[in-house]
Formats: C-alpha cells, sequence, structure tokens
C-alpha cells in the first residue's frame, strides 16, 4: 500500500521520528501542504492518506478510487465528509488523547504565568526597575497561590481530567460543569454553568467546538466571573466570545486571561485580542497540544492503524 502525507507541516517532523511509519507502506510520499486545487491529483493511485488540515469533501474522494482508508492526524474530523467516505468504502480513522500531557501542562504554564504576574516581572526587570529597588526584592505586583484556588472546568474528558489531576497537586479545588446542552440532573459532580461561574478563580475550558457551545463564554458569563478570576481556553477559539473577552479586561471585569485558540487561525494582523499589549493577556499560538512526544504519538497511532489495516484486525481509532 502508498500512503500519501497531505499537509506535513502541520506535525513538524523534522524532530520526529517518521522511519516506523514509513516502514508499514510500501511508499509514503510527504508534502509539506497541499492547495485544494492539488489534492485529487496528489492521491491518485495510493490507498492511505494521511492529513490533518486539508479538505477531503465529496468532490474530491469521488475522484479517488483507490483510496481505501483516511488517517486524521488530529482528533476533530471536521475537514473529511464523512457520510460521502463511508458510502465510498473508505475508512477514517482519527487520533485521540495523544496530547493529554501537553495541553494539561501547558493549561497550567498559563495558570502559572498570570498568578505569579511573570510577564509584569519581566517588564520591569528589562527597564531596570529592580536594579533601583531599595530592598532584595520587588513586591509591586501581588503574586498568588493556586494552593487552595476552585478551577472550574468545562469539558471533562480526557483533557479536562488530564488538567485536573495537575491542579489537585498544586492543591486546588475542583469543580466540574454539567456538559453544555445537557441540562440533565443525573450528571453526578456536576453542576451548571451558571451556578459554578461564581464559585471559581480560574476557568479552563476543555469542551468541543458544538452548537452547544459557540460562544459559551460571552459577556453574561464573564460578568458573572469574579473580578479576580482568570479564564483560560486551550479548547477552541469560538467557544469565547472573543470582542466580549476584550471588554471584560478592558472594563477590570476579569483578572485576566491565558488562550491558546483564536476563532480565526491563522488570525489576521488586525485581529482584536492580538493588537493590543496587555500583560495580563497572554496568546499563544495553538501550541499547547504540540509537544514532540505529542506529535510523535500521533505518527505512532498512525502507524498502528497502518499495520491493522495490514494484518486484517479492527482499526484502531475507527470513526
Amino acid at each position: 500500500m502508498d500512503a500519501v502525507i497531505l499537509d506535513a507541516a502541520t506535525l513538524g517532523l523534522e524532530d520526529l521520528d517518521i522511519n516506523p511509519l514509513r516502514a508499514t507502506v510500501d511508499n509514503l510520499y510527504c508534502y509539506q501542504q497541499t492547495q485544494p486545487i492539488d489534492t485529487p491529483r496528489r492521491l491518485a493511485g495510493v490507498q492511505i492518506v494521511l492529513v490533518n488540515k486539508v479538505v477531503l469533501d465529496a468532490s474530491v474522494l469521488c475522484q479517488l478510487p483507490l483510496l481505501k482508508h483516511i488517517i486524521v492526524l488530529a482528533t476533530g474530523v471536521d475537514n473529511v465528509d464523512l457520510n460521502a467516505a463511508k458510502k465510498l468504502g473508505i475508512s477514517v480513522q482519527n487520533c485521540r488523547a495523544y496530547g493529554v500531557d501537553s495541553v494539561a501542562q501547558h493549561c497550567l504554564m498559563l495558570m502559572l504565568t498570570l498568578s505569579t504576574r511573570m510577564l509584569s516581572y519581566r517588564r520591569a526587570i528589562k527597564h531596570g526597575d529592580w536594579s533601583k529597588s531599595a530592598q532584595f526584592c520587588m513586591l509591586d505586583y501581588p503574586v498568588e497561590s493556586l494552593s487552595g484556588k476552585t478551577l472550574g472546568i468545562v469539558g471533562y474528558g480526557d483533557l479536562g481530567k488530564g488538567v485536573a489531576d495537575l491542579a489537585l497537586a498544586f492543591g486546588m479545588k475542583i469543580l466540574i460543569a454539567q456538559r453544555p446542552g445537557n441540562n440533565l440532573e443525573s450528571e453526578l459532580g456536576r453542576i451548571p454553568l451558571d451556578k459554578m461561574l461564581p464559585q471559581v478563580d480560574i476557568l479552563s475550558l476543555h469542551c468541543p467546538l458544538t452548537q452547544d457551545t459557540t460562544d459559551l463564554i460571552g459577556w453574561s458569563e464573564l460578568c458573572a466571573l469574579p473580578n479576580s478570576a482568570f479564564l483560560i481556553n486551550c479548547a477552541r477559539g469560538g467557544v469565547v466570545n472573543e470582542l466580549a473577552l476584550l471588554k471584560a479586561l478592558d472594563k477590570g471585569q476579569i483578572a485576566g486571561a491565558g488562550i491558546d485558540v483564536l476563532t480565526q487561525e491563522p488570525p489576521p494582523k488586525n485581529h482584536p485580542l492580538l493588537t493590543v499589549q496587555r500583560e495580563n493577556l497572554i496568546i499563544t499560538p495553538h501550541t499547547a497540544w504540540a509537544s514532540r512526544k505529542a506529535r510523535q504519538t500521533i505518527l505512532s497511532q498512525a502507524q498502528e492503524n497502518i499495520m491493522s489495516m495490514k494484518l486484517g484486525q479492527n482499526l484502531i481509532r475507527q470513526l
């Protein structure tokens, strides 16, 4: 079987070991990026495609009679027309839980950076303020401990649980929101979002972007948080109303935010959250998932799926 990776640049293969994956197929062709017009040509004659974000819709899939397997090098499969794939007899697999450790540590990094006022102190040192200090330390910006703080988690799957595990190690208290769109009282240990928000010191989002979670955190939700609260979003940009977030920061409605995702990615240069200079707003470029370990795990899961295909076994992580 021959295989093609259409957008290898999204994994950054330079520091990964691709040889085990390459050994599972007869030929592996890697393209750093693929434009829509090039997709059918690059997939002609191959049985397996490995893809992250390149769109494989019905108009593309119907041109590929030899294609048998699609392996999405991520968890989300919204770039693949699953109905068309099923009709054409093309299996679709994704990768799951590969970045739990990476995302969890990134979330804690954002919490710690905000709580320790690291960016404010870094600026002060750069400007020579510490050198001018009358004493050995600077106490210009109050530092908070995570211990004893209450962390509210929205989305309690593998990622949410991973963040909770680390937070517990820091001595934090954990509250878990009911799943958005689910108003059943049977979710043991979970509380409605509107009742949770006033109780938390830090709100961390880990839910998928769906109809129920789009703009889940808007102006009213931000106002329900204590003024001293931090918002952490390592889920999807659309879960937070970005203009409402900017307004909340401008008015001091919340104390700060750390976000790894934006509604449009890559964002335009004039994106509202990118044009402000705030030491209580930390933005990272969708890198929470991207530790080398996590990216290597993605390749390992793809290799496992291909091996199961060749051996005629049940496919791992099949949708």
